[in-house]
């Protein structure tokens, strides 16, 4: 594949280090939706989404997995963050005192 293919974004260090901050970016975000009984569907979007990144940094970058999963979860996770940023701002930022 090309540089930008599939192959070629797995394996840059940069992309790794995109999928852990990705990755940590998820499990906060699943966290605080838990902690402030967020919907059950954008709980398990997040927790799903947290699941599968835990599981992908475990493996090397340029197995099969992550190289099919990756492209994929990427966009689904950014989703469920987006979704959860909308939910919060909704649903929790009116009610938090400010100094």
């Amino acid at each position: 594949m090309t540089e930008h293919g599939r192959t070629g974004q797995a394996a840059r260090p940069e992309a790794r280090l995109d999928l852990n901050h990705l990755r940590r970016d998820t499990r906060t975000a699943l966290e605080l939706a838990v902690v402030a009984l967020a919907p059950t569907d954008l709980v398990d979007r997040l927790a799903a989404a947290a699941g599968l990144l835990e599981a992908l940094v475990e493996l090397p970058p340029n197995s099969p997995p992550v190289i099919a999963l990756v492209p994929g979860l990427a966009t689904r996770t950014r989703s469920a963050l987006d979704a959860w940023q909308t939910w919060r701002r909704e649903h929790l930022e009116n009610r938090m005192p400010r100094g």
